[in-house]
């Protein structure tokens, strides 16, 4: 049987109750996101005191507030959702962020103009990675560094393993090397998903003319589960990947 028909990312962030359970969802204590993704991201990026900041799929805005009361310089918010931006528009409204409702593939960015650009969990929406990190690169100053958050391509890669939408036992990974959209089931619906490999973003963002200089994937610490067996499910196979690339200094 063919894969349901699935949303692209923009598209499905738009519905009013997928929003709704997906914020409810993301911001819950023991969610993925807060015990296995943003302590990693968060010690990635470390301190921000100064920095210009752009924020690739800002989402509802609540990473930008934190980075506000860190004490960077500025914050600019891109988001393509308009559901997401207007909740972002929401909850930033009282400090001096930039929030702009606009693709990052249509977006046109600026020359030189971060310190940081960072995206969590957005950029596998995006189907040109290539122009994308290049523009990254163009917006950042020298010395600059990009920091990014995906899906795991194990994940995007053993949809067909999900039986009845239910919780998976197993993760049976296929066609890990064919990239390109694939339509996964996320929170009860199909969205549509780029797949990628790691390798394909190690490569893309070298290309771009980045020095990698972290890769990480959501390895559990177990101060952040309070429930045995689902610390036992986090090891057993990585939901994120993570990676850091810096814009040289000098030109050579």
């Amino acid at each position: 049987m063919a894969d349901p028909i699935a949303d692209a990312g923009t598209t499905y962030f738009n519905d009013n109750r997928r929003l709704t359970e997906y914020t409810a969802h993301r911001h819950r204590a023991d969610s993925p996101n807060e015990t296995l993704e943003r302590p990693i991201f968060v010690e990635m990026v470390g301190a921000v005191n100064g920095l210009d900041i752009l924020d690739l799929g800002c989402g509802d805005g609540l990473y930008g507030r934190e980075l506000l009361a860190a004490g960077c310089r500025s914050y600019t918010g891109l988001e393509s959702a308009q559901s997401m931006a207007e909740a972002a528009y929401a909850n930033l409204q009282d400090t001096s962020a930039q929030i702009i409702h606009d693709n990052i593939e249509d977006w046109r960015f600026p020359d030189e103009q971060f310190d940081l650009v960072v995206s969590r969990l957005a950029l596998h929406y995006v189907a040109d990675l290539p122009a994308t990190f290049g523009h990254v690169y163009q917006a950042l100053k020298p010395g600059g560094r990009f920091i990014f958050s995906v899906i795991h391509p194990v994940i995007t890669s053993s949809d067909k393993s999900r039986a009845g939408g239910g919780k998976r036992l197993d993760w049976i990974v296929d066609n890990y090397f064919v990239p390109g959209p694939r339509s996964v089931y996320f929170m009860g619906d199909q969205v549509e998903q780029i797949h990628r490999t790691v390798e394909d973003y190690f490569g893309t963002l070298q290309r771009a003319g980045f020095v990698v200089e972290q890769l990480r994937e959501s390895r559990p610490r177990p101060e952040e589960f309070s429930d045995d067996a689902l610390y036992a499910r986090r090891q057993r196979i990585p939901l994120f990947l993570f990676f850091a690339g810096g814009k040289l200094s000098i030109k050579e």
